[in-house]
């Protein structure tokens, strides 16, 4: 059995950038430190942050006055910034900052008038704190039939976004009936998909033309790891989510004589190498890496924790 990996695969610059800000909090300020949700949808992750001092909590409510918290890399909605201001919390931002772009796309449009379309899915926290940066007249849709069920005010004033974690291939599709059903549709330059989804994805596409299994490593509540997994199968590929190598059944790998791996964007890679060190017990003797484009974005700090972020990344930014 011949193992392949997707590269690029796990973490990506947000995911990064959110896990050093509540590690370099801790370390700033000392435990506890509050996170409101999940910094990442990663059990692994999160795990080993509340190891060293971090508290998650669902609510604000659950957060003690006079305390620091710090919001997740979905981003919040815009009551929350209130409750903590109005209860004089210390907040530090871990949103990513290219979902912080798409709520200022949204309030921008608002502020001109326009009608708001969000593509996304119900539930998720990305999709919750974007709906919530305007009070009225935003619409959610996740497919092409919400399209076709759809009551606005103006047809001529519309605009829509898109949450970044979704498919390329699921986007496009919605985006296509929006602009069929409202020609005059108002859209962002590019679809809001990030960089590390659509890379992810087209290296889960390259991987599926040589292997027989696809092992997405990711949790389940993890929005691009569940795209990655619905990637392979669209290609005809067998395709399994996993948390980690203990997922993995034995049944879905023994007749394979190729085994390719991806992980999400919040999958850190000990997890990929627990995993081919499983294969390699049940009979994997090679490992090749399928490279599609190498990442070498990075995003800032915030300020507050600059002054203490590693010599190395003071530096390089």
């Amino acid at each position: 059995m011949k193992i392949y990996l997707a590269s690029p695969r796990g973490f990506c610059a947000g995911v990064d950038r959110a896990i050093e800000i509540v590690e370099l909090s801790l370390k700033a300020y000392g435990a506890p430190i509050y996170v409101r949700h999940e910094i990442v949808h990663s059990r692994h992750v999160v795990n080993s942050l509340r190891d060293k001092g971090a508290v998650f909590v669902e609510e604000l409510t659950e957060v003690p006055d006079g305390s620091i918290v710090i919001f997740s890399a979905h981003g919040v909605a815009k009551e929350v910034w209130a409750e903590a201001t109005r209860r004089g919390l210390k907040t530090i931002d871990a949103t990513c900052p290219l979902v912080i772009k798409v709520h200022n796309e949204v309030n921008r449009d608002y502020t001109q008038g326009y009608e708001l379309i969000l593509i996304g899915h119900a539930g998720h926290p990305e999709v919750i704190g974007t709906l919530g940066q305007i009070p009225d007249k935003f619409h959610l849709v996740s497919s092409v039939s919400d399209v076709e069920k759809l009551h606005v005010e103006n047809q001529r004033n519309l605009s829509y976004v898109t949450q970044t974690t979704l498919s390329v291939d699921e986007c496009r599709d919605i985006v296509a009936a929006l602009h069929r059903r409202f020609p005059k549709i108002k859209g962002p330059h590019q679809e809001d998909i990030c960089y590390a989804t659509q890379n992810r994805q087209n290296a889960v596409k390259e991987l599926s033309k040589h292997v027989d299994v696809i092992l997405v490593i990711g949790s389940p509540n993890s929005s691009n790891s569940n795209r990655l997994r619905e990637l392979g199968e669209h290609c005809g590929i067998q395709s399994y989510l996993i948390d980690s190598s203990s997922d993995i059944s034995l049944d879905w790998i023994k007749n394979a004589k190729a085994v390719g791996i991806s992980a999400g964007a919040s999958a850190p890679e000990v997890l990929v190498t627990e995993v081919v060190d499983y294969l390699k017990s049940h009979g994997a003797n090679e490992v090749e890496e399928l490279m599609v484009v190498e990442e070498d974005v990075e995003f800032s700090l915030p300020k507050e924790l600059i002054s203490i972020q590693p010599l190395s990344r003071q530096v390089s930014a």
